[in-house]
């Protein structure tokens, strides 16, 4: 009698540890309490494959393009979260909380509050610095890493971003020489001149609105000007240094490398970091630029679901 009520009780509790896992992951949003404030995500879909957690670019930026994953949906759940300072998350400036570290753990904050015990990482531009962050502080359940468009290296972005610079007309490309040399960025021409170089490498396309995307929310550019810069072309930030090409070699888990055609993530430097990591791939979405998901959601979320479909 004492066994069996022993093997009911551990039936049961296992039960339940299964039922809170499965209500965790079902499709609703919430608040996360983290240092600094509080951090909303959302879970959608309802497809019982590994789920994907995605994290946005910026760094300022916020969920709002990944609503596009939502074909991925059919197969598996899509988690949102809007990192802190921006979006639907508690807004701040406090620059003591704009570090690579508190962002880490604001994503362990969410796989923990879901009980996450497998998942995949999706990583887009400064998103992707952090998925290869928390890989390397956390890899524990991570089934696979997506990085598109990723900033992996500040020297070889401002690289990419000084050849593709070349390509603006001459007057804007002497405006932003001339920033560059006085350090004075705050300007109309300067703004101009990062609107086209953002026409070209950023979003091509006209701005796309998703059905499910019903909540007009912001980024912070607070948080991006002091992590990163006054454009899209130069780093003055934190993240000046910041390179882990290094660190790629010891990934042990898969990785689809996505980036543009015209993407500011250049073609040729994404294949090179693809090159790096020993289980991985590399996709080039045709006819976009660093806006992926909205210059072209089809292929990219093709992409994606081939990936996906050829892991466990």
């Amino acid at each position: 009698m004492k066994i069996y009520l022993a093997a009911l009780s551990l039936f049961l509790f296992f039960s339940c540890q299964t039922k809170e896992s499965e209500d965790q992951l079902s499709a609703h949003e919430g608040k996360i309490q983290v240092e600094g404030g509080e951090l909303w995500y959302k879970v959608m879909g309802k497809g019982d494959g590994i789920p994907i957690l995605t994290l946005h670019g910026g760094p300022g930026g916020t969920h709002r393009y990944f609503y596009k994953l939502s074909p991925q949906n059919e197969d598996r759940k899509v988690i949102l979260f809007d990192q802190l300072g921006s979006g639907r998350s508690d807004y701040h400036t406090d620059t003591t909380l704009m570090t690579v570290d508190h962002f880490v753990n604001q994503v362990k904050a969410v796989v923990d509050h879901l009980k996450l015990e497998d998942f995949y990482l999706l990583g887009q531009s400064w998103g992707g610095a952090l998925a290869v962050e928390y890989y390397m502080h956390h890899p524990e359940g991570i089934e696979g890493l997506i990085l598109t468009s990723p900033l992996i290296s500040t020297p070889r972005w401002e690289a990419d971003a000084d050849t593709l610079v070349t390509e603006l007309p001459d007057s804007l490309q002497k405006i932003v020489l001339e920033a560059n040399k006085t350090g004075e960025y705050d300007t109309p021409e300067y703004d101009k001149a990062n609107s086209y170089y953002w026409s070209q490498f950023g979003m091509r396309t006209s701005k796309k609105s998703h059905p499910m995307d019903t909540v007009e929310v912001s980024g912070n550019s607070v948080i991006y000007n002091y992590m990163w810069g006054p454009s899209e072309f130069r780093c003055t930030g934190t993240l000046k240094d910041f390179d882990r090409t290094a660190s790629l070699s010891e990934i042990e888990v898969p990785v689809l490398f996505l980036t543009g055609e015209f993407d500011e993530a250049r073609p040729e430097t994404i294949k090179y970091f693809n090159s790096l990591v020993p289980n991985s791939r590399f996709e080039v979405v045709p006819a976009s630029g660093h806006s992926t998901l909205n210059d072209n959601p089809e292929d990219y979320n093709r992409f994606i679901k081939d990936f996906l479909s050829n892991q466990k």
